[in-house]
């Protein structure tokens, strides 16, 4: 069943840097709260760098998760235990859905969302669906078409995130069945790819026990994605990973090693220098998911080229960590560390909402999704 309904507009305001004072030096020195008139409950507890302000885009879009934009701004928006796909529409340009449509529904975890050629990509556990012309089709029941069903049944990183690479083919990850163990089933740890149709599906990267999250910069067209760490060892260890893959056939070193040199110790044994380290880490356990490379210019030059990622948060750690949206610079031959950008969504030991996917929309503002809240921020630059 699909539906349309109207999404209220909210009237939200700023605090400036000028109405606090905020000591300190460095990239994010001055963030400051963002205070709201009518918003949504809680957002005023995120913090922003100053001159940028968050907004409520999209509510009650249940386990809002992986986002996806049309090329006429539409933003599809996958989830995982709600079984549900959406399509959001902000038609008079203020930054505020007045259009949700329920695309699909009862579906294995739709998590991953991609848009190409007029047809929208929906990956379950799985299997692969594509809903053609679906953008004419928003008021009413959309039936898909099979792309790819021989992928694993497995729910345990099931759920996946898709994107088409600049080869034009659809770039899909395949998690491991457990938190650490070593497969006989190569499908398994990696990142796959396959044709549009479905068609040549392989394995382009080895190693990766989960990726929710990537990206291909912008120049060199090389792919960059996030990696979760096993857990049960430790508060502190194994990083979180940002990896780049310039090449299939890479392997990025789990289960054997973590981090660019932390030998499993279960499966441990191969020198950690015989895989791909990661380019930089995030903290343990922070579960990062969703990245997109900045290049447009809404916000400050600074942030051009690099990296947004969204951090979902830990689920078994002593003292929560993530629940956060990073920023990662990156030069011609490296990455930065990761610095917070966003943050609030965690308070005490208890977290109101959980970012999952960022997305940067044509108008060069940022969409963050919250699958917790059932919500769709969006974060713009205003200056001063």
């Amino acid at each position: 069943m699909c539906y349309l309904s109207g999404m209220l507009h909210r009237s939200f305001s700023l605090i400036t840097a000028a109405s606090l004072s905020v000591a300190g030096c460095g990239l994010f020195a001055s963030q400051v709260p963002v205070a709201l008139v009518g918003g949504a409950a809680q957002l005023d507890e995120v913090t922003v760098p100053a001159g940028f302000r968050i907004t409520v885009f999209a509510e009650e879009v249940e386990g809002a998760r992986s986002l996806s934009q049309a090329p006429d701004g539409t933003i599809f928006v996958g989830s995982r235990d709600a079984g549900n796909v959406y399509a959001l529409r902000d038609k008079d340009g203020d930054g505020v859905a007045e259009e949700k449509h329920v695309v699909a529904e009862d579906l294995n975890s739709p998590n991953g969302v991609a848009f190409r050629d007029g047809a929208l990509y929906v990956a379950e556990i799985s299997r692969v669906l594509r809903y053609d012309g679906v953008l004419d089709q928003l008021g009413g029941k959309v039936t898909p078409a099979v792309v790819n069903d021989t992928f694993p049944s497995e729910r345990h990183h099931g759920w996946k995130f898709i994107r088409f690479g600049p080869d034009g083919k659809l770039y899909v990850p395949v998690g491991a069945p457990c938190n650490v163990c070593d497969s006989d089933d190569e499908r398994f740890s990696s990142i796959m790819r396959m044709n549009a149709d479905g068609s040549d599906l392989e394995v382009f990267a080895h190693g990766v026990r989960n990726t929710v999250g990537f990206d291909w910069h912008p120049q060199t067209k090389v792919l960059w994605f996030t990696e979760n760490g096993r857990d049960n060892m430790g508060n502190d260890v194994p990083p979180d990973e940002l990896n780049v893959a310039p090449r299939a056939g890479m392997h990025f070193g789990f289960p054997y090693c973590h981090g660019r040199d932390i030998p499993d110790p279960e499966h441990g044994g191969r020198p950690c220098d015989s895989f791909e380290p990661p380019v930089t880490n995030f903290a343990a356990h922070v579960a990062a998911l969703g990245m997109r490379f900045y290049e447009a210019k809404r916000f400050p030059e600074k942030y051009r080229g690099g990296i947004f990622v969204a951090e979902h948060g830990s689920w078994n750690r002593d003292d929560p960590i993530g629940y956060r949206v990073m920023f990662v610079p990156v030069y011609p031959d490296r990455a930065g560390p990761p610095q917070v950008f966003a943050s609030g969504w965690l308070k005490g030991s208890g977290a109101w909402g959980r970012p999952v996917d960022v997305l940067v929309m044509r108008d060069g503002s940022l969409l963050v999704s919250d699958d917790k809240g059932g919500v769709v921020y969006r974060i713009d630059y205003v200056g001063g």
